[in-house]
C-alpha cells in the first residue's frame, strides 16, 4: 500500500511539473508608429477584470522606436487586452486594444 501511495505522489509531482514546464513567456515587439511618446503599456489576459503592472515601469517608448517586450505572468494564453497611455496628446491620450500576440509576434500602434 505504501508502494502504491509513493508512486501516485511522485505521478503527481511529475505531472504539476510537467504542467508549470509547458507555461512559455510571452515574448513580442512593440513599435510605436505615432507621433507621441508611449509612457505606459499594461496587459491582461482577455477575461481578466484588471490591468496587471506597467510593462514599460519607468521606461518610455518615443515615437519611431521599437522594443521587445516579455510578458512572464506563466500563462498559457496568448489573447491579451492592452491599454497604452501616451504623453501629452489629446488624441491619443489613451488606447485600448486586444490581439492575439502569439500569432502576431509584433504589435504596431498607429494613430
Amino acid at each position: 500500500m505504501n508502494r502504491l501511495l509513493s508512486a501516485a505522489a511522485v505521478l503527481a509531482m511529475v505531472t504539476f511539473s510537467a504542467g508549470i514546464a509547458q507555461a512559455e513567456d510571452l515574448v513580442f515587439t512593440l513599435k510605436n508608429n505615432t507621433k507621441s511618446t508611449l509612457t505606459h503599456f499594461y496587459t491582461s489576459p482577455v477575461g481578466v477584470d484588471d490591468w496587471e503592472g506597467d510593462v514599460f515601469g519607468a521606461q518610455v517608448l518615443e515615437p519611431g522606436e521599437t522594443i521587445e517586450l516579455t510578458i512572464a505572468d506563466g500563462r498559457t494564453v496568448c489573447e491579451y487586452d492592452m491599454r497604452m497611455e501616451f504623453e501629452g496628446s489629446a488624441t491619443l491620450d489613451t488606447t485600448e486594444d486586444t490581439q492575439n500576440l502569439c500569432e502576431m509576434g509584433s504589435y504596431t500602434i498607429h494613430e
